[in-house]
């Protein structure tokens, strides 16, 4: 029998959250990473939420989203191995986050287990893409 109140994970351990908007769903999310996952899921949420207070969250397709007025511009998602951050106009930011996407704009930076979050890069990130259009869904 299984706990009704754990969220489940997919086979790559990303939490299968419900969609909602504002903090409390980003929280969920949050709560539901496993390991040390959670820690940095912690992390990012933090370091964003200092860079811009004003910040949107929502959860759609169980993945968190941050934005503002016009769309959004970063997201964040569980792999097995590593945290993927997920840059919406990630082409556009200096330096450009080092992995490409099949989606023209977006960038991605991996974290893994064993590696600390560069939180005044991404909070550098996060004010240049402040100043770019968001991304709508």
């Amino acid at each position: 029998m299984t706990d009704k109140k754990k969220p489940a994970h997919s086979s790559s351990t990303n939490p299968y959250i419900p969609k909602g908007d504002g903090d409390e769903a980003v929280q969920a999310y949050i709560s539901a990473m496993l390991g040390w996952k959670g820690t940095l899921g912690k992390e990012i949420d933090a370091t964003v939420e200092s860079a811009f207070p004003e910040v949107r969250k929502q959860v759609r397709w169980n993945t968190p989203f941050y934005g503002k007025e016009d769309g959004w511009f970063l997201a964040m998602y569980c792999y097995k191995n590593y945290v993927q951050i997920t840059f919406m106009t990630g082409s556009s930011l200096d330096p450009v986050p080092p992995k490409a996407s099949k989606v023209e704009g977006t960038r991605y930076l991996d974290i893994y287990e064993d590696e600390a979050l560069d939180k005044e890069q991404l909070a550098s990130w996060v004010h240049q893409a402040l100043k770019l259009p968001g991304q709508k869904l």
